[in-house]
């Protein structure tokens, strides 16, 4: 069975067309800086590697361009639409209503919509996608996957606010969680890799332009640092994480700011981007803090101290802890941030090997030390293959 995996952000759309149940891939890509300027697609299948600028004014025009290389009778994977019996979505926001995977009809995207408020960002461009993926692939079953519903196994002691009852009951205000698809994925890795018995708990660090840990009993999620929207937590690229909601009073109230500019401001220019006066990548933000910039090693230091700060309290929901596991860009790739979580743990039997650490691969692979009484992995994440599975797995 061939099923599309689409992506759609607010102004890319990601894209990944898997052969089902092998999860081989046929052809990946994504479509970046949709209504911009110098927006471009790029194709990958086994044979061709394409990188072209063209104009896009919309999602529709973008996954049209996607069809077009899809079915090119040079390049192309497939000789009709008709081909891709399934579309999977990511979907970030599922509120309280879903709690697992479903097939998209009319019902399902008016709750979709209903939820933009919570996910302004996010669950617009998805739904656009929907929309779109439905006029150009009218024979296949749509199919959405909610980054919340992974979440949905907490108990109520770690979603619910301590705020007045109603806000709940009537408006459904409560920690929801994100990056569920990510975190589900990385923990069943982990889990067939080490077996069950060796992981039954673990946290899970995603660590990317978003950022979220996960603590996981027996392969549910019981919390997790995201909370209500998409900017608790840790200290991300560029939202603030945990702050104290008085913060937001006091520049409304004595600083002059309006709700939209402090919203901007936590989500858009806090986070790495303020502390280090402007940056966001964290290779870039290493490399001046090894050139000795005081700002960016002080930034690094937060973030790791942050993850130190909710790895402790994990432990404790968790009675213990067998495996962490670091994943997403900077998880899989920063070797400075790994080691700045993992030392001087020694108290709770968290050891890293700094060689291991310091190898560079795409594998699933550990980087404890020998007398390290916890794993310690490093997962590539893929979120694109856990939905294409759950869509093969609803489907069949």
């Amino acid at each position: 069975m061939k099923i599309l995996v689409i992506n759609s952000g607010s102004s890319s759309i990601k894209y990944q067309l898997f052969n089902m149940p092998s999860e081989e891939v046929i052809c990946s890509g994504i479509v970046e800086r949709i209504g911009l300027e110098n927006p471009k697609i790029k194709y990958k299948s086994s044979k061709d590697s394409i990188e072209k600028v063209c104009r896009i004014t919309d999602h529709k025009t973008g996954l049209e361009k996607v069809v077009k290389f899809l079915l090119d009778e040079e390049v192309g994977v497939i000789k009709s639409t008709s081909e891709i019996q399934a579309v999977g979505h990511r979907v970030v926001h599922g509120g309280s209503t879903f709690s697992k995977t479903v097939v998209i009809d009319e019902e399902v995207k008016e709750k979709i919509k209903e939820l933009f408020s919570l996910a302004p960002l996010h669950n617009p461009a998805n739904y656009e996608g929907i929309v779109v993926a439905e006029g150009i692939f009218p024979e296949a079953k749509q199919v959405a996957v909610f980054d919340t519903a992974y979440h949905q196994t907490m108990p109520v002691e770690a979603y619910k606010y301590a705020i007045p009852n109603k806000f709940l009951d009537e408006d459904n205000i409560r920690r929801y969680g994100f990056h569920g698809t990510s975190h589900k994925y990385v923990a069943e890795k982990a889990m067939s890799y080490l077996g069950a018995e060796n992981s039954s708990k673990i946290v899970t660090i995603h660590l990317g332009g978003g950022c979220s840990m996960t603590a996981i009993k027996d392969g549910k999620s019981v919390d997790t640092s995201l909370g209500f929207g998409p900017v608790a937590g840790l200290i991300m690229g560029g939202r603030a994480g945990d702050i104290d909601s008085s913060i937001i009073f006091h520049l409304v109230n004595n600083l002059g700011y309006d709700l939209n500019e402090v919203n901007n401001i936590l989500q858009k220019e806090s986070g790495m981007v303020g502390l280090t006066d402007g940056l966001s990548d964290y290779r870039d933000i290493e490399a001046e803090a090894e050139n000795g910039d005081e700002k960016c090693q002080l930034a690094l230091d937060m973030a790791a101290y942050r993850i130190k700060k909710y790895l402790g309290a994990y432990m404790a929901i968790l009675n213990g802890i067998d495996v962490i596991v670091f994943t997403a860009g900077i998880g899989e790739n920063s070797v400075p941030m790994r080691k700045m979580v993992c030392e001087n743990m020694d108290y709770f039997g968290i050891d890293i090997d700094v060689e291991k650490n310091a190898v560079r691969s795409k594998e699933v692979r550990e980087i404890q030390a020998v007398n390290s009484k916890v794993k310690i992995m490093v997962i590539p994440t893929d979120e694109e293959v856990e939905i294409a599975k759950q869509s093969f797995e609803l489907i069949n």
